[in-house]
């Protein structure tokens, strides 16, 4: 009856938590931990801010369970060794995660504690399906969505388990490291106040939020998703990224509520949206070099520009293409950013600009609170067109018919550009409190002239995919 470590990483949540399922059933005293390593501190000032929040929100629900959540900052494997020789732990379980840096680090980590005689045990939890569990006829990986959604959303899915009624607890709790001191937010300066009106944080308000997308939204979803003036999205992307709600919870509801309306358009739709997160961690898996070069690799040669003056003005959203910056400052204000505005701010800066999609790759992943490093190679791999499924180069958003087509009201443009209208509202206002003072941006500054005619932007990208085509 020695007690397990339960190290905590992207799956905090009491609900549908399979290592947590597993370990309660033991009856063993249970210990929380949550290790503050240098991948913490690494990623953005965006997303390390808001893991701090679901940290915080995790926490409280162990208490009330009589538990806790025990921190400790540095590299992962002395930390575990020596909570191990503390408490006396027989065990050391986690949920997987699938880059290749963390693969590596657990693996060592496995090979080490069952060297030195501690069982260490890894579990499912942070997707549908493991990446190897779904293959080809050939037994080889997908490189293409639809057959990949036919051969998943053909599988028996796990059903969620539920949350523990209690956590036994160890007899005496190690010490614990205080969140407030590891500053998570530092990065954030100013912009932390304002993300803070926008987050969703926690389990209770995930599932909330689930509940009220499959009774109220999800009809209209196939259609109303691509409209990003409107609240029809279910808006759990940050949820999944920390682990405050299972993927197979979310499943679980959605394919109750098919049961009940067999054929429901929105219902079935939302769950192909599920499955291309399930996909971008598949080719993650089998291809991790999808995070840092382009996936195919006859793009290598194609002349993308790095960073420049462009792609500074993209940055601050301040292209004078509205749907651009909406999208954009979207991001500095929410943390997040609607999908059809992300597609358009992709394409506007891999395309009209010319400039390589692992600049705006970066940026995301140091703007976004949903940040997770499959979908977010996966989305700009495959709007620049060096990505799997990709659509053909040719087809190059155009950011002022996409504004007819999607914003004819102009209520997401305005909703987040000030300079827009005579009287704007506080959520479009609020992106100059949040952005860095050294950029100089202020309300009663006039909004910039476009930085490039859209059909120059187009025949420049076209001309340059004929040379590279040949």
């Amino acid at each position: 009856m020695t007690p397990i470590l339960l190290w905590l990483r992207r799956d905090l949540r009491l609900d549908d938590n399979p290592m947590l399922h597993a370990a309660v059933a033991t009856g063993r005293p249970l210990i929380p931990v949550f290790i503050g390593d240098d991948a913490l501190f690494a990623i953005g000032a965006a997303a390390r801010w808001r893991y701090g929040e679901s940290l915080a929100a995790f926490a409280a629900g162990l208490e009330r369970m009589g538990s806790r959540l025990i921190l400790r900052r540095g590299a992962a494997l002395p930390a575990l060794r020596d909570l191990v020789a503390q408490t006396g732990a027989g065990a050391v379980w986690w949920t997987r995660l699938y880059d290749p840096q963390a693969r590596a680090r657990d693996s060592d980590i496995k090979a080490d504690l069952r060297a030195a005689g501690t069982e260490a045990r890894s579990f499912p939890g942070h997707l549908l399906v493991e990446p190897w569990e779904v293959a080809t006829g050939q037994g080889t990986p997908y490189r293409v969505y639809t057959p990949f959604w036919k051969a998943l959303s053909a599988r028996d899915i796990p059903a969620p388990c539920p949350a523990p009624d209690s956590l036994r607890a160890p007899g005496v709790w190690p010490k614990s490291e205080f969140l407030a001191d590891w500053s998570l937010g530092a990065g954030l300066n100013r912009g932390a106040d304002v993300l803070a009106r926008h987050a969703r944080i926690g389990e209770d308000v995930a599932q909330a939020r689930l509940d009220w997308f499959l009774s109220d939204a999800v009809e209209d979803y196939r259609t109303a998703r691509d409209l990003p003036g409107r609240e029809a999205t279910s808006g759990l992307s940050e949820n999944l990224t920390y682990g405050e709600i299972g993927p197979r919870r979310i499943w679980s509801a959605t394919q109750a509520l098919l049961a009940t309306e067999p054929g429901h358009k929105g219902a079935e739709h939302f769950c192909k949206e599920l499955v291309w997160r399930e996909f971008a961690y598949h080719l993650m898996f089998h291809t991790p070099d999808i995070l840092t070069r382009n996936w195919r690799p006859e793009w290598d040669s194609f002349p993308w520009r790095d960073d420049t003056e462009d792609a500074e003005r993209w940055r601050r959203g301040m292209t004078g293409e509205p749907f651009v910056d909406a999208g954009m400052r979207e991001m500095y204000v929410t943390g997040t950013m609607h999908n059809r505005a992300r597609m358009i701010v992709a394409s506007y800066l891999t395309k009209h600009l010319m400039t390589h999609w692992k600049v705006g790759l970066d940026w995301f992943a140091d703007c976004l609170t949903d940040w997770d490093p499959a979908a977010n190679a996966m989305g700009w791999q495959w709007v620049a067109g060096c990505g799997p499924d990709a659509a053909p180069y040719f087809r190059i958003f155009n950011p002022a018919t996409q504004a007819e087509k999607f914003d004819s009201d102009a209520r997401y443009r305005q909703h987040f550009i000030a300079e827009l209208t005579p009287d704007p509202g506080a959520v479009a206002l609020s992106y100059f409190d949040c952005v860095p003072r050294r950029w100089g941006l202020k309300p009663s500054q006039r909004y910039p002239d476009p930085l490039i005619d859209l059909p120059t932007g187009r025949a420049r990208a076209l001309a340059a995919y004929a040379d590279r085509t040949g």
